[in-house]
């Protein structure tokens, strides 16, 4: 499912062909992007990837803090674009891979990690946050960093992310000006 990210070039294209943006709906968009982008900065800071099971900070309250602020993010260009051709394209895209890819890595963890990860599984949902945090101790040998770190928000260069988001809102408000002038 690595290719996930060769296909949503297209989508993105398509994307903003369809979308019709508004003075509006670009910085409520931007809003709901920027929540999404701090859950995914949270997340990167406690994830130690293929070194230790994460299961503080956000991913005490679901097992996909990543995922869970990509589709908020997704969904703020959703609203930024003010389209629904083009909100349906993107929602076809996240429904098609992103379960899958949630999956799919919950079956490399489970390798990884064995009954650390079910003991994990069992408590912890799969996508929507839970209300309460549950996390395994941070004494057991499969705890991730009790604590945010910025070294590894670097290490996890989650700082693209951020950088991705501004580029494209960017580009979001480029496809309104354009309407806005030329009308197409």
């Amino acid at each position: 499912m690595r290719w996930r990210v060769r296909v949503g070039y297209p989508v993105a294209v398509v994307y903003w062909l369809l979308a019709s943006p508004t003075p509006r709906s670009i910085p409520i968009g931007a809003m709901i992007a920027a929540f999404g982008l701090l859950i995914r900065a949270l997340a990167s800071g406690h994830l130690r990837k293929d070194q230790e099971l994460a299961t503080g900070g956000p991913y005490g309250r679901t097992r996909n803090p990543l995922y869970l602020g990509s589709a908020l993010l997704a969904a703020g260009f959703v609203i930024a674009g003010c389209s629904w051709w083009a909100g349906a394209v993107v929602t076809a895209y996240f429904a098609v891979f992103y379960y899958r890819v949630m999956r799919e890595e919950e079956e490399e963890l489970r390798k990884q990690y064995g009954a650390a990860f079910e003991e994990y599984a069992a408590r912890v949902p799969l996508f929507f946050p839970a209300f309460t945090e549950t996390h395994v101790e941070p004494s057991s040998p499969a705890a991730g960093p009790a604590a945010f770190s910025w070294k590894l928000y670097r290490r996890n260069r989650e700082y693209q992310a951020l950088l991705g988001t501004i580029a494209g809102m960017g580009i979001v408000w480029l496809r309104m000006w354009l309407r806005a002038r030329y009308g197409y």
